[in-house]
């Protein structure tokens, strides 16, 4: 018996509040239970449907916009276990298990660690020309992505099952998070640069001195290549334009009058 178009739907919409019911001691669990469960109503009936959820009802954890792959994927599975079409050397326990740490890696760098920086380098730009829409800007850029995701990989996950994980790897998804961070660093890196040339010129000074910001980030750099940790570095900084901020207005005097002479 396949689940139908109207059911997945169903689940897919479930799906958004996997993290609702989110719990210390299981995680995602009990939300990924609930976004399967029309699914599961459909496959199963009274004693065969208690000992499913009993299953589902344990630990569970991955990233969040990957879930739904996952989910699609377990949905195909148990669709071809009810039909007695599943391996029986492999359970969809274990096919859980392998997929979730590895997703929630893979999530985490790319949503985390390389579109939401991405995302919002991007709506700073607006911010500093002084376009009020840019928090809709971040707002439209982040989500657009993830709900991409969302839907793709779930119609993936349930249209190919134990294969989706072939899916993750011909893709290449965990060079996409290398490449999206890269691109964070870039456009962050070009914003940095671009706020500094419009304060020199703002108070009519030589555009050279922009130079002079590459001095604190080799020494961050040269900082962080010694094991020192991020949080360490982040002080540094922070404490550093704390600095900076209380004699902002000496050093500008100063330099206007080191480039009249």
């Amino acid at each position: 018996m396949s689940i139908s178009r109207r059911v997945r739907l169903h689940i897919w919409l479930r799906l958004l509040f996997l993290q609702a019911s989110w719990n210390f001691e299981r995680l995602q669990g009990i939300g990924f239970f609930y976004a399967l469960l029309p699914g599961l109503k459909k496959l199963y009936r009274k004693d065969e449907l208690r000992d499913v959820s009993r299953r589902y009802v344990g630990y569970f954890n991955t990233h969040v916009y990957l879930a739904p792959l996952v989910a699609g994927a377990v949905l195909k599975l148990e669709e071809q276990k009810a039909a007695g079409q599943a391996d029986p050397d492999f359970s969809i326990e274990e096919f859980k298990e392998m997929v979730a740490a590895p997703y929630a890696a893979i999530g985490d760098a790319l949503f985390w660690g390389g579109l939401r920086p991405l995302a919002a380098g991007v709506s700073l730009f607006f911010a500093v020309k002084g376009i009020l829409w840019a928090p809709l800007i971040f707002i439209i850029l982040y989500n657009i992505v993830p709900i991409w995701f969302r839907t793709v990989f779930f119609v993936r996950g349930y249209r190919q099952g134990m294969d989706s994980v072939k899916f993750i790897q011909e893709h290449k998804l965990p060079d996409w998070a290398i490449h999206t961070k890269e691109a964070a660093v870039v456009v962050l890196g070009g914003l940095s640069a671009f706020m500094v040339f419009s304060q020199l010129t703002h108070h009519q000074l030589p555009g050279w001195l922009g130079l002079l910001t590459l001095l604190p980030m080799v020494m961050l750099s040269l900082i962080a290549r010694k094991g020192v940790s991020t949080l360490v570095l982040v002080f540094i900084t922070v404490g550093t334009i704390f600095l900076l901020g209380l004699f902002w207005v000496d050093m500008i005097q100063l330099f206007a009058l080191w480039g009249a002479k």
